[in-house]
């Protein structure tokens, strides 16, 4: 396959994962003023997904990362819901506070502890993005 091929699979897969994106909001929403939080979220993942697609890992990966990003989001939701004091914060600050070096939040309800590893394992290049830190060989 030609990189022109390439770059047009990967618009083209960028433009699934928008789509996909833009539910987010929606399907994360405890209220109607949890739509613009979302909002929020998915506008401050982008940037990690558009790296993640440009960084030519396989469709799989890519879907894998995608599905713990829309995990991320809602459990950042779900916090927001439950503790007045994350509910005041902004998402930016809410995402460096809750993605840390180690991983992730732990995702409620419980899920696997090998898919809160995979999850943790997303979550620490998230970190690393955020943080614009090189990320390990």
């Amino acid at each position: 396959m030609d990189r022109d091929t390439i770059i047009r699979v990967r618009s083209v897969a960028l433009d699934k994962f928008r789509t996909d994106l833009a539910s987010w909001p929606n399907i994360w929403a405890v209220e109607h003023s949890d739509v613009a939080i979302g909002h929020r979220i998915v506008q401050s993942v982008q940037p990690f997904l558009v790296d993640l697609l440009q960084q030519g890992l396989a469709d799989k990966t890519l879907a894998r990362h995608l599905d713990h990003l829309q995990m991320l989001g809602a459990e950042i939701i779900r916090r927001r819901q439950n503790d007045p004091d994350l509910a005041t914060q902004p998402v930016a600050e809410l995402l460096l506070n809750l993605v840390e070096n180690d991983g992730g939040p732990l995702i409620w309800p419980r899920i696997t502890e090998s898919a809160q590893n995979a999850f943790d394992a997303t979550c620490r290049k998230l970190h690393r993005f955020l943080n614009q830190q090189p990320e390990p060989n």
